[in-house]
């Protein structure tokens, strides 16, 4: 299952960039999220790694992270090296020096055979939906 929302903030790109890039502030605008910690010593940049679940109907999924992928002020992404099978993104374009928009990208996968598609498909209308309302917490957030 493949997700990709965009948003547009009124907030320069550099701004943006500083509270996407701190995992301390993931609580507070992903909906959903139970769980977003720092695992090791690296807090964040290339090899961070995050301990982080997501409250999808009854269930908590997720797993441990980490970033392979940080180029400063314009992409973060990171892999899952446990727990089910995902990868993530943030993708920052300035539009203005005063206007950034941001996309994220969320794919993800549940192991097993034909009802583990079904079970997917039923996840993937949740998740898609903690990710609408997580980028419209992000940009009053931002904007604030």
């Amino acid at each position: 299952m493949r997700i990709e929302e965009h948003v547009v903030v009124q907030a320069p790109r550099e701004e943006v960039w500083a509270f996407l890039s701190d995992p301390d502030n993931y609580l507070s605008f992903m909906e959903g999220m139970a769980r977003w910690d720092v695992e090791g010593t690296k807090r964040t940049g290339r090899g961070a790694r995050w301990a982080i679940r997501m409250r999808v109907g009854t269930a908590y999924v997720g797993g441990l992270v980490e970033v392979v992928e940080f180029d400063k002020g314009r992409e973060l992404a990171w892999t899952s090296i446990t727990g089910i099978d995902q990868r993530g993104r943030w993708r920052l374009r300035s539009r203005s020096p005063k206007e950034t928009e941001v996309t994220f990208r969320l794919s993800f996968t549940v192991p097993g055979g034909l009802l583990s598609r079904l079970a997917e498909r039923i996840a993937g209308r949740a998740v898609a939906s903690n990710v609408t309302r997580s980028l419209e917490r992000l940009r009053v957030a931002l904007e604030r």
